[in-house]
C-alpha cells in the first residue's frame, strides 16, 4: 500500500462512473468492458464503431495520464506465460459470469440489478479467498 494515492483513485473512480453514465445516457449501452471487447471483434456486428472508440479512449486516456503525471508503468515479476494464462482465465470467467466487474459492479449495481449484486458479491468473496490462500497459506507475495 506504499504507492496508494487516494486522490488519483478517487478521481479515477469518478471518471469511470461518469463515462459509464454518459454511455448509458447517450447510447443506451452498458459499459461492460468484456462485452465491449467481444462485440468489437464480432465481424457480424455492424455496431462495433462505438465499442472501438470507447476502448481506444481507455487506452489513450491512460497514456495521456502517464504523460502528464509522470507515473511509472506497471511492472510484473512473474513470467509472461503466467500473465497469458491469467488473462485467458479472466476472460473465461467473464463469459461464465455473463460480464465483468465493470459491467456488474459499476453499471449493474447502479441499476439495482439483483444479478449484478450476486455477481459482485461472488467476485469479491473469491478475490478475498484468493488473496488469503496465496499470501497466507502459500506465502506468495507480489
Amino acid at each position: 500500500m506504499e504507492n496508494f494515492t487516494p486522490y488519483s483513485a478517487f478521481f479515477g473512480g469518478c471518471l469511470i462512473g461518469l463515462s459509464a453514465a454518459l454511455l448509458l445516457y447517450f447510447n443506451g449501452r452498458i459499459a461492460g468492458i468484456s462485452g465491449m471487447i467481444a462485440g468489437a471483434f464480432d465481424v457480424k456486428n455492424n455496431e462495433n464503431h462505438w465499442r472501438l472508440f470507447f476502448l481506444g479512449g481507455l487506452i489513450i486516456s491512460a497514456a495521456v495520464f502517464s504523460h502528464f503525471f509522470q507515473s511509472s508503468p506497471a511492472t510484473y515479476s512473474r513470467s509472461t506465460l503466467l500473465l497469458i494464462v491469467s488473462g485467458i482465465l479472466v476472460g473465461y470467467g467473464t463469459r461464465l459470469g455473463n460480464g465483468c466487474t465493470s459491467g456488474h459492479a459499476v453499471c449493474g449495481l447502479a441499476r439495482f440489478s439483483k444479478r449484478s449484486a450476486a455477481a459482485t458479491v461472488t467476485f469479491m468473496a473469491i478475490a478475498m479467498l484468493t488473496v488469503y490462500i496465496t499470501r497466507h497459506l502459500l506465502g506468495v507475495s507480489i
